[in-house]
């Protein structure tokens, strides 16, 4: 595993230094060994700029290192000649570390491209984006377009059950505040309907079922 961290860290490097092997071979009359290190040297090429450090940041994001996270990411000199599906990630990941370092103007421009680079190969992740950016605006106190968002998402469609339930819940809350109690309701039972488990939702859902209870509609 360090020798695959090495190789994705150094792929720009090693090119070069498999290029410079070829033509030292080929000065010396070794065709073969050359034509191997052209060959090695144009595949990590194609690798380092149709794919990057990509594999890096999804680790550290898995293991909630966002500082190594934004180290490797940054590595990424040409976002715009990522394969189609690796770039969209990029930019979700991009506006993901935005959002944790608060900066939500990158992050809103950065989900925006995730939306524009669509790929049959990742499927539908529109409701995904569009969920994203709800948050952010909702982040931003641009409460009436939030909303429309978030309906957007949830109409499009999120796979991930407790991003769903976070979206319902924050419609509720949203509708609560335009005095639009059934409304709020009907997306309150969408969100128990679910069952989420984490701990932030699950004691959301104890706090608006009390508050939901004492209102009319």
């Amino acid at each position: 595993m360090k020798v695959l961290r090495l190789y994705i860290l150094y792929r720009l490097q090693i090119s070069i230094i498999l290029i410079a092997l070829g033509i030292l071979s080929h000065i010396y009359d070794d065709a073969v060994t050359a034509w191997i290190c052209y060959i090695l040297a144009a595949f990590s090429l194609v690798l380092y700029f149709m794919i990057g450090t990509m594999r890096l940041v999804q680790e550290a994001v898995t293991e909630g290192d966002v500082e190594k996270a934004a180290r490797y990411i940054k590595k990424i000199k040409f976002p715009r000649l990522l394969f189609k599906p690796i770039r969209s990630g990029y930019y979700m990941l991009q506006s993901n570390l935005a959002m944790a370092s608060d900066d939500l103007t990158s992050a809103e421009s950065n989900i925006r491209k995730s939306m524009n680079t669509k790929s049959s190969i990742v499927g539908n992740v529109k409701g995904e984006n569009l969920l994203q950016l709800g948050f952010i605006q909702l982040k931003k106190g641009n409460h009436k377009e939030a909303r429309l968002t978030l309906v957007e998402a949830v109409k499009t469609g999120v796979a991930d059950k407790e991003a769903l339930a976070a979206a319902y819940m924050q419609l509720c809350s949203l509708e609560i505040q335009r005095n639009q109690n059934r409304i709020a309701k009907d997306y309150f039972r969408k969100a128990k309907a679910l069952k989420p488990k984490s701990e932030e939702l699950v004691k959301q859902i104890k706090t608006m079922d009390k508050q939901l209870a004492r209102m009319p509609g």
